[in-house]
C-alpha cells in the first residue's frame, strides 16, 4: 500500500515522502497514529505542490543569503574596545558585539550564532571572520577593533 508520510518514521522514510508499506502496517499503525495518509491522487498532487513551494522558498532564502554575503564584502565593521597599557583588551570582542555593530552601522541583521570565531578577539587590529549564512553560503566579515576614546 502506498502512503504519504506526515512525520519522519524510522526505517520507512522522512516527512513528505511517498513510500510503499505493508497494508497491515499502514492500516494498524501508520494511519491510526496519523503518521501517514493514503496516497490518493489528491494527496499526491498536494504533496507535489508542497515540494514545489518548498523549493521556491529555499531558492529565495539562498538568494537572500548570497545578497548578504555580497553586502558583507563592502562593509568593514568598526568595534571599539578598551585596553590596558600593553594593548591587550579588557575582556574580548565576541560574536555578539560584532553582530550588534553590523546592525547599528550597516543595518544588516546577522545572528551571533552564524558568526564563526576560532577564538575571541583580544587585541586591536584588523580581523576576518567567517559567517555561515545557510544554504552552503558563507561570507567574510572584516572587523576593525579600535581604541575607545
Amino acid at each position: 500500500m502506498k502512503v504519504i508520510l506526515q512525520q519522519d518514521v524510522s526505517g520507512k522514510g522522512k516527512r513528505g515522502q511517498c513510500v510503499e508499506v505493508a497494508e497491515g502496517y499502514a492500516r494498524n499503525y501508520l494511519l491510526p497514529r496519523k503518521l501517514a495518509v493514503p496516497a490518493t491522487a489528491d494527496a499526491l498532487n498536494t504533496m507535489h505542490l508542497r515540494d514545489k513551494a518548498k523549493k521556491a522558498e529555499d531558492a529565495r532564502l539562498k538568494a537572500e543569503a548570497e545578497a548578504i554575503s555580497e553586502k558583507l564584502k563592502n562593509c568593514p565593521v568598526k568595534v571599539t574596545a578598551r585596553a590596558g597599557a600593553n594593548g591587550k583588551l579588557f575582556g574580548a570582542v565576541t560574536s555578539k558585539e560584532v553582530s550588534d555593530a553590523l546592525r547599528s552601522q550597516y543595518n544588516i541583521e546577522l545572528a551571533k550564532q552564524k558568526i564563526v570565531m576560532d577564538e575571541p578577539i583580544k587585541a586591536y587590529g584588523n580581523y576576518q571572520l567567517k559567517a555561515k549564512l545557510g544554504y552552503e553560503v558563507t561570507g567574510t566579515i572584516y572587523v576593525m577593533v579600535v581604541e575607545a576614546k
